[in-house]
């Protein structure tokens, strides 16, 4: 199993069955174990990344109400180091944030040199929640896709490398989780009538992520599917993509200098 980027412009479906886990997946504890693997790696090629300070990753997760964007963060990089590990959720934007312009909170959050930031939620709500809700008139949304792929574009050529991800759950699966986190007293509590209200905005939130991950999948910023309706899977999926672009990044410590090494026959 491994997730390929959506081909630039190129138009995406998010079916119900494009969410289901593939046929003939590993058990869910053989999946555990290769996610232990993989979140071990990470960590290790992660101190690299933050030795080496010279580059960054950001991750971005996009996904409906109970696609498992707080299970991905827990599971996938909740074991790094979190020295070197950030994680930003977005909001509604406050006061402030609404007086600059909408990438304004955003860029302030994008992780530092040597550092892998993730973004729960992100600058794609104000191309989703925006458009479906009314929130700005459409030549103000439609103007966003192009100056989100320039935002991103510059975060790449200083040294980001930007990974996003679209966890897609089917309608059947999100009632279950709906329904399942209404029954757990360690969960209800932030349920939402206003996720009802977004739910029977269905269509209309497909189609706004439709245009989002078509338009704004790059070369230097790709989106990848991710069927998120069996969480093993949804969880070594992603692990596998960060895995994979960070070796191919190949972090390298860096040198010690001949003086410091020196210093070793005097410590007493």
């Amino acid at each position: 199993m491994k997730l390929k980027p959506i081909e630039p412009k190129s138009r995406v479906r998010l079916r119900d069955q494009d969410a289901h886990a593939p046929r003939g997946h590993p058990s869910e504890e053989e999946l555990e174990a290769r996610l232990d693997k993989l979140t071990g790696r990470i960590d290790e090629l992660q101190h690299a990344l933050f030795a080496e300070g010279k580059r960054a990753v950001l991750v971005v997760l996009q996904g409906r109400d109970g696609s498992g964007k707080d299970g991905v963060a827990r599971k996938v990089f909740g074991p790094l180091d979190p020295q070197g590990c950030h994680v930003t959720s977005f909001k509604a934007p406050t006061e402030d944030e609404l007086a600059h312009d909408f990438l304004w909170r955003v860029h302030k959050a994008t992780p530092a040199r040597g550092v892998i930031g993730l973004f729960n939620r992100s600058h794609y709500e104000d191309v989703l929640v925006v458009r479906v809700e009314n929130l700005v008139p459409p030549k103000v949304w439609k103007r966003r896709y192009e100056q989100i792929n320039h935002f991103e574009r510059i975060l790449a050529q200083n040294g980001t490398t930007v990974l996003k991800f679209f966890l897609h759950v089917s309608r059947d699966e999100q009632k279950a989780r709906m329904i399942a986190r209404l029954d757990d007293p360690t969960k209800n509590w932030k349920f939402s009538p206003g996720d009802l209200e977004v739910r029977g905005k269905w269509d209309a939130y497909t189609d706004a992520y439709r245009d989002a991950l078509t338009r704004c999948s790059t070369p230097w910023a790709p989106w990848y599917v991710v069927p998120a309706d069996d969480k093993d899977v949804r969880n070594y999926l992603i692990a596998r993509t960060v895995y994979e672009t960070l070796r191919r990044m190949k972090p390298k410590y860096p040198k010690a200098d001949p003086e410091v090494l020196a210093l070793r026959d005097t410590i007493v």
